[in-house]
């Protein structure tokens, strides 16, 4: 029998060349930006179809079912599902919202041994993406048993996330997290977007206030380039969102954006998933830092103590990163 594969792309390109019987993505919330989902949230979405159920079930996340030999059973929970597979493979890349899915999902399958004896863990170093379908088979990532060692590393992690300020993270890194090697690289790029004392801004609102400065001053630059960028715990439209707060909070960091980024409707901004509608947060115009005099200066000299672009009435509704 093909394996069952629980991923966090929606599909990647290797699931199409017929390598598993069905693939499951964990698109079912975003876990870096916003509200996190309470565990019953959790529970409910990935427990069994109920009648009449209205909202999001595990299985409306999933590709292939039209030729998965289980797909009358697509109504089960998650963990049941599992459990009619010889072998369920994890793919998980280094991507931060598919590592917290990861251990959120460790941390719900953890009560069901008969499901975990199935878990296989693959080791994804790169983004999957970029995995074709010709290289299943030949070159694939490593592959791990998922024991109480992975398990304890993800409960650990997910309690720590969940935690309501971030020293349980800070703690965590203290901890040996080698059971899941992907994980502590994420922990560290989640804190690094936490206000800094000295700005009162996070690491993506740095540096994209260290692009404009230097020049880089199209907005696509600042979504889409993060080979420059080097951060990469957001997406699109929440680098929309954080450039909003720099461009129109009361003390603006930045001048000159387009104000359809600030119109742009909360509620597409605020699901990572819709990527379709990151055209509408993009402006082909230029943006620059700016002081409140109005003068501008190399961003990196910019000091915004007190954090301008957290008191920005557009940012103080409930949407914005995880930041505790």
């Amino acid at each position: 029998m093909k394996p069952l594969v629980l991923t966090s792309s929606p599909p990647p390109a290797f699931t199409r060349g017929g390598f598993p019987d069905v693939a499951i993505y964990s698109t079912f919330f975003r876990f870096v930006w916003g509200q996190l989902p309470s565990q019953d949230e959790i529970a409910d979405l990935l427990g069994p179809r109920t009648p009449g159920q209205d909202y999001l079930h595990w299985s409306d996340c999933g590709f292939r079912w039209s030729r998965s030999e289980n797909r009358e059973h697509r109504d089960l929970s998650l963990a049941d599902f599992c459990q009619r597979y010889e072998i369920v493979e994890l793919w998980f890349d280094v991507d931060p919202e598919a590592q917290l899915a990861l251990i959120c999902l460790l941390d719900h399958l953890r009560a069901y041994p008969e499901t975990v004896t199935r878990l296989k863990l693959r080791l994804v170093d790169q983004d999957m993406e970029w995995i074709e379908p010709d290289e299943v088979g030949n070159g694939m990532p490593p592959v791990v048993d998922v024991t109480e060692r992975e398990l304890a590393a993800a409960q650990a992690a997910w309690r720590a996330y969940r935690s309501p300020t971030p020293e349980a993270c800070v703690d965590l890194l203290q901890q040996d997290l080698s059971a899941l090697p992907m994980l502590r690289p994420v922990l560290l790029d989640l804190l690094d977007e936490l206000p800094s004392t000295s700005t009162g801004l996070g690491a993506s609102e740095m540096r994209m206030l260290e692009m404009i400065g230097r020049g880089y001053s199209l907005t696509d630059d600042l979504f889409d380039n993060s080979t420059i960028r080097q951060t990469y715990v957001f997406d699109e439209l929440e680098y929309g969102s954080l450039l909003e707060g720099l461009a129109f909070g009361p003390r603006p960091d930045v001048v000159g954006l387009d104000e359809a980024l600030r119109t742009m409707p909360r509620e597409i901004r605020k699901i990572g998933r819709k990527r379709t509608s990151a055209a509408a947060s993009r402006s082909p115009t230029s943006a620059r830092p700016s002081s409140p005099t109005g003068k501008t200066f190399p961003a990196t000299t910019r000091s915004t103590a007190g954090g301008a672009a957290r008191t920005s009435p557009t940012t103080t509704s409930g949407a914005g990163h995880r930041g505790w």
